[in-house]
């Protein structure tokens, strides 16, 4: 009965001074709302990053060459990776689901006088199971068409729009480097990651790509995708000992490649984004002090206004606990209604920013929670010294106070 009573007065008061309450939460809303909105907004980003990086297939190894040096100075990659490393790598190392080996290069294509320029790759049929594609028309070249030398190609979706806008390429020749391959499927869209647009290559044979096209012998890159995700560690560990001895790498020497594990990209971006959340949570919070400041300015100046019904209070019989919970409930309640408000108004604009803005947003119950638990504790502390310089006021001279 007692709280009731004091949350009561505390309401009785913030209603006498409606305009002037309203101002002092202000700090305590715009700090709770841009708390959950950032948050959200981080949330989100990260979300999209591990989506992204997950599209591009699971549990991969990307085994890419190195890169020349001359004493201190980098200089180009080395072309060391080869067909047999990847053969080598298939045939000793378990726990592999499959494995793709790859060369890629900028080149362009030409279908009757319309032409697009977009990134050739060289790879084998595993292409689009290690990589997460799926097909949107046709097939996948097969074994057959490898030992058959067929040029045949697989068009991404951004290249079937740029080349074949509103018709069916299935059957149709396009040119890419003065040399003719039959279109025998498309790929289903992935969406833009980044720099990176998956959709705007195509996909030919990895022996064509090497002999005919590019006039290489060595790999751009070999991806592995791994049975399990407990395993990637494990599989890493054995690539690298496997290669450093097939190129007869001396121990403790700089190797001729190096291997990029997607847990550790996934991990790496992670931890890049929440630091950018927490960056801008933290620079929200610092208008929730603001707001606290103005909370306990507001409560000083209520004080001082009320210096008389203090002294009439006491003389009736009020106790230093009485008068200090009595001006730290109403501080308290100041702090928490701004935090409710707040966080209504930062779901709104988590909500907005996703429908408005195209942005991805995820909504964290944790960051809602603490940010409305820190608005309290901002109540708190910067309602403690109003309420002691109110309940520590002699009562008689209280009384005289005009």
């Amino acid at each position: 009965m007692r709280t009731w009573m004091l949350i009561k007065i505390a309401f009785q008061s913030l209603r006498a001074n409606k305009m002037r309450s309203l101002l002092t939460m202000l700090g305590i809303i715009i700090g709770v709302a841009a708390v959950i909105a950032m948050v959200s907004v981080g949330d989100g980003a990260k979300a999209q990053v591990s989506k992204r990086i997950h599209s591009l297939g699971s549990n991969l190894l990307i085994v890419r060459p190195g890169t020349r040096r001359s004493r201190f100075v980098r200089s180009g990659s080395v072309t060391t990776l080869s067909d047999k490393d990847a053969d080598a790598i298939k045939r000793m190392i378990p726990d592999i689901r499959y494995i793709s080996p790859e060369v890629s290069k900028s080149m362009q294509l030409k279908y009757f006088n319309r032409n697009a320029s977009t990134n050739v790759l060289g790879a084998t049929s595993t292409y689009p199971a290690v990589n997460n594609f799926q097909l949107d028309q046709g097939r996948f070249f097969d074994i057959n068409d490898v030992h058959a030398n067929r040029k045949v190609v697989v068009l991404g979706a951004t290249v079937v729009k740029a080349l074949f806008p509103g018709q069916n390429p299935l059957g149709e020749d396009v040119k890419i480097g003065g040399i003719n391959f039959q279109v025998i499927g498309t790929l289903k869209a992935k969406g833009q990651s980044g720099y990176r647009d998956p959709d705007d290559q195509v996909v030919i044979p990895l022996h064509i790509a090497q002999r005919r096209l590019f006039g290489i012998r060595y790999l751009r890159s070999i991806t592995i995708q791994v049975a399990a995700a407990s395993k990637m560690d494990a599989v890493q560990w054995d690539v690298t000992r496997l290669l450093r001895k097939r190129h007869r790498i001396q121990p403790g020497a700089q190797p001729d490649f190096n291997i990029r594990n997607q847990k550790e990209i996934l991990e790496t971006m992670s931890a890049v984004t929440g630091t950018f959340t927490m960056l801008l949570a933290s620079i929200a919070a610092i208008s929730m002090l603001v707001g606290g400041i103005g909370i306990m300015n507001i409560m000083l100046v209520s004080v001082t206004e009320r210096t008389r019904e203090i002294g009439v209070r006491k003389a009736v019989g009020a106790t230093y606990k009485d008068i200090l919970l009595q001006f730290l409930v109403e501080s308290v309640v100041l702090s928490v209604l701004g935090g409710l408000i707040g966080v209504i108004l930062g779901m709104s604009a988590s909500w907005l920013i996703s429908k408005m803005g195209s942005w991805q947003t995820v909504l964290s119950l944790q960051a809602i929670g603490l940010s409305f638990l820190f608005a309290i504790l901002v109540g708190v502390f910067f309602g403690i010294y109003p309420a002691r310089r109110a309940a520590m006021l002699n009562p008689i001279e209280a009384l005289r106070y005009e």
